[in-house]
């Protein structure tokens, strides 16, 4: 069965032409012009990965991935931990790209780009999510004092609280995890969790580190779990036993 593919941008040349291209590879694909419109196709509609414009007319790509995010409406599109993003803008400075990893975005592509390389990072993002589900099926899960990870279900818990992680930010925690007080560099991270096709820089790493601190951590400031290892990467730490 064929991925489906949202493409939310005013611009219809480039539409039509990204369209052209993930068809070409089998895709199939839906368009929005406006967030209005991508919210009500958004709504009844299920999705493999969406392509997100960040200057949309009236109510722009972040603001419109937040409001996804957050309403209850969409409940086909589990944009939380379920549905990729990727972000097409005209605007490649640092403070664009940091705010749409830390919105939870998987990859980030600057306009003008070549819509070859542009389905190649499609494909790239599809198989990094299917294959780190096909992977985590069998594994069980982890348990550190009160923070359990459950790679089947792809949920944490830490005592009574439950927080929502994006598909990457949970693939670097299992990574972490699962290899206790091992230090990584970020590029080894950006290796075995965006993969080695990824285009991006290390400042993707530093932002989901600090997302998952935010969520996991009681004070994010000074860190239990996933610590930073000063010249070299991070570390996960498990808490230490109380007699």
């Amino acid at each position: 069965m064929s991925k489906t593919i949202c493409i939310i941008d005013d611009e219809m040349m480039l539409r039509e032409v990204v369209r052209r291209y993930l068809e070409h590879d089998g895709f199939h694909v839906i368009e929005a012009e406006t967030a209005p419109q991508a919210m009500d196709l958004l709504r009844d509609q299920h999705v493999d990965l969406i392509l997100l414009d960040i200057m949309l007319p009236g109510l722009d790509g972040f603001t419109l991935l937040r409001v996804l995010k957050n309403s209850d409406e969409y409940t086909l599109l589990d944009i939380n931990g379920g549905v990729p993003v990727i972000i097409l803008s005209s605007r490649g400075d640092e403070a664009d790209r940091i705010t749409g990893f830390e919105l939870g975005v998987d990859d980030y592509v600057v306009k003008p780009f070549s819509p070859r390389e542009l389905v190649a990072r499609v494909k790239a993002v599809l198989r990094r999510v299917q294959g780190n589900i096909t992977e985590e099926e069998s594994a069980k899960p982890l348990q550190y004092d009160a923070l359990i990870i459950d790679p089947l279900k792809r949920v944490v818990k830490i005592g009574e609280r439950n927080p929502t992680l994006t598909v990457r930010e949970f693939d670097l925690l299992w990574l972490l995890a699962s290899y206790p007080q091992q230090v990584f560099t970020r590029d080894q991270l950006l290796n075995r969790v965006w993969g080695y096709e990824y285009y991006g820089d290390d400042s993707t790493v530093t932002v989901h580190i600090r997302r998952l601190r935010e969520k996991l951590e009681a004070d994010p400031s000074n860190p239990q779990y996933i610590q930073t290892v000063w010249g070299v990467g991070y570390k996960f730490e498990p808490p230490k036993k109380t007699t």
